[in-house]
């Protein structure tokens, strides 16, 4: 059986998923946090968990991380685009998380201009921006667990020719 050199995991993309891993639940940790349902529901009360329900904490820690993920998204995109592209093409799973995530990153970019000064948006619209940030999250976690329950990748080595006999 010949396994094909381009799936393996290697030591520094094992790293690097533990890293994403990390990040995404910081983020939805941080997030969720910018609503008060931890204090809510007294799991800030939990040993440990009580920065959940400080704004600021998990304001800067959401923007922090946001960072991180953005500049993980640009490096993931450029080697792509750069050196595997015609190595690797995404899966239907590697585009749905593709869209969702890009979506993600476009509304928070948005939100962030919100909060700066010197920029108005109407009232509607922070709703609408909030709504389509917290529903693309939800989305792109319940798409993230279809993945890793059912084994999807992101994606798939394209053999470029044919092996000779």
């Amino acid at each position: 059986m010949n396994k094909d050199p381009l799936n393996r995991i290697t030591p520094k993309k094992r790293t690097f998923q533990y890293g994403y891993a990390a990040l995404i639940l910081l983020l939805a940790l941080s997030g969720f946090g910018q609503m008060p349902i931890f204090k809510r529901y007294y799991i800030a009360d939990i040993p440990g968990l009580g920065w959940l329900a400080k704004f600021y904490v998990t304001h800067y820690l959401h923007y922090l991380g946001a960072v991180l993920l953005i500049g993980a998204a640009a490096y993931v995109l450029a080697d792509f685009l750069l050196s595997r592209r015609k190595t690797l093409q995404l899966t239907p799973t590697g585009i749905v998380l593709s869209a969702l995530l890009g979506g993600i990153l476009l509304t928070g970019a948005f939100l962030v201009l919100r909060n700066l000064p010197g920029f108005w948006f109407p009232p509607g619209m922070i709703i609408v921006m909030d709504l389509s940030h917290l529903i693309g999250v939800m989305l792109f976690l319940m798409a993230t667990l279809y993945g890793i329950l059912f084994k999807k990748s992101w994606t798939i080595a394209v053999h470029t020719h044919m092996e000779k006999e």
